[in-house]
């Protein structure tokens, strides 16, 4: 081995650690012999050259790789723009493929690495948000309305529908329809609400297994293909559009497969890694008679919110483009434009998350639990209670209605509520401005 690749190797082994790592920890982890000094000059070459970061000094020195990658690099990378530029050739230039199923048993968990490790590293600073002991599923609560319906207007976008964002939370949050909209577009966006709020709701208890795939198939494709294709391996042969890609007829054969990919996707520890084996590999099967990408989006999902990780949308991702790197996999088996679509996608939606957060101020649970604390008040006005009565009812109530570690939160929103109270503030309440004044003369 030449001294560039050596050195590189170092820089490898760097990227592969989740902390900083000092030299002679390094020393014990190289796959090959180095002498400190040999190992200190290649340090200081790679703090140099930028690609380290170097911390403290003399024996409590310790290096960390630098994360090169940020929201605002380029949607394809130089070699990604060369691999669409050949799958965008026209189609009668392109030669008919088939699946390859070398490719997928090739594969080995925790081995094999679709997304580089300094890459995984670099999305896991990014993207994780709550505290490692916290249930799975957490984050994703917090943040219900704007996961429907981000995730629902991009994942539908990218697959024709015309519905607009605010349309999409229109109809989300409020079951408002677009009028100029077609019937199948409402179905569509309405399909993926239920699937994503499936994931969210049964996240501490969710397994990459044939069960959960068919149910995100039937509850994302119901209403829009014959409901004996709806959850269920297609037995028939299916085509790609645009593409020369020919994937397997054979329902058994597909089931197999299918069964290959869980297997080897749930053993696999690393969440990104996880998240993008899957987006792949239902993709490329096709198992099912359409909807496949919608699920295979969402199956991505999957072990992001299991660990409380911001949520992958594709928001900022055009259809084309989305579409060409797809072909690149279908016909090439060539992932990395789909990598880098997911890492331009996904970095974008933990700054916008972070942005929106810090100027509108979100406070996510008085979002959240906005009916179950309009409701509150209203029985409160109801059953004319004031002064510590009130208090104890809203300290029990809560105790059902949210997690213990957000009832604080959603009591001290309930009692600014209340104390807030008036005639123009009672929409959406249901009272009469008759029992408000009866509260509030006993409050006084």
């Amino acid at each position: 081995m030449s001294v560039k690749p050596q050195k590189m190797a170092v820089l490898d082994q760097i990227r592969q650690e989740s902390l900083a790592v000092s030299l002679s920890q390094l020393l014990q982890k190289l796959p090959f012999p180095c002498s400190e000094r040999t190992l200190r000059r290649w340090l200081a070459d790679l703090v140099k050259d930028g690609l380290v970061d170097k911390f403290g000094n003399k024996r409590s020195t310790k290096y960390r790789a630098k994360i090169l990658i940020s929201p605002e690099t380029p949607c394809f990378s130089a070699s990604s723009t060369k691999i669409i530029e050949l799958i965008r050739r026209p189609i009668y230039k392109r030669n008919p493929v088939s699946y390859q199923r070398e490719w997928l048993e090739d594969y080995q968990p925790n081995v094999s690495y679709y997304m580089p490790r300094h890459i995984q590293l670099a999305l896991y600073q990014a993207g994780k948000r709550s505290r490692d002991n916290e249930p799975a599923g957490t984050y994703a609560h917090q943040i219900m309305n704007r996961l429907l319906i981000d995730l629902s207007y991009n994942s539908s976008r990218l697959e024709g529908n015309t519905y607009s964002l605010l349309e999409t939370e229109k109809l989300i949050l409020e079951g408002k329809a677009a009028n100029d909209k077609l019937d199948v577009e409402k179905i569509m966006i309405l399909n993926h609400k239920e699937a994503i709020r499936y994931l969210v709701d049964t996240a501490p208890k969710l397994t990459i297994t044939e069960q959960t795939i068919y149910t995100l198939h039937y509850l994302l494709s119901e209403g829009l293909i014959s409901s004996r294709d709806s959850g269920k391996i297609r037995d028939y042969g299916v085509r790609i559009g645009g593409s020369t890609y020919i994937p397997f007829e054979d329902s058994a054969r597909l089931q197999k497969i299918l069964n290959i990919i869980l297997s080897k996707g749930a053993v696999i520890s690393n969440p990104y890694e996880q998240s993008l084996f899957l987006l792949i590999h239902l993709s490329y099967l096709q198992a099912f008679a359409d909807v496949n990408k919608r699920t295979a989006r969402l199956s991505a999902n999957i072990p992001l919110i299991k660990n409380n990780l911001v949520p992958l949308s594709f928001n900022d991702v055009s259809r084309d483009d989305y579409n060409s790197a797809m072909i690149a996999v279908y016909e090439l088996q060539n992932t990395q434009p789909i990598l880098d679509l997911y890492v331009f996608s996904y970095l974008k939606i933990c700054k916008l998350y972070d942005a929106t957060v810090k100027s509108v101020g979100i406070d996510e649970i008085r979002v959240r639990y906005r009916s179950q604390r309009r409701a509150l008040i209203h029985d409160i006005i109801i059953k004319n209670l004031v002064g510590n009565e009130m208090v104890h009812y809203v300290r029990t109530a809560s105790k059902a209605l949210v997690t213990p570690n957000e009832q604080d939160s959603f009591i001290e929103d309930v009692l600014e509520d209340l104390q807030e109270l008036n005639p123009n503030r009672i929409t959406g309440l249901g009272i009469t401005v008759e029992e408000l004044n009866a509260w509030l003369n006993k409050k006084s």
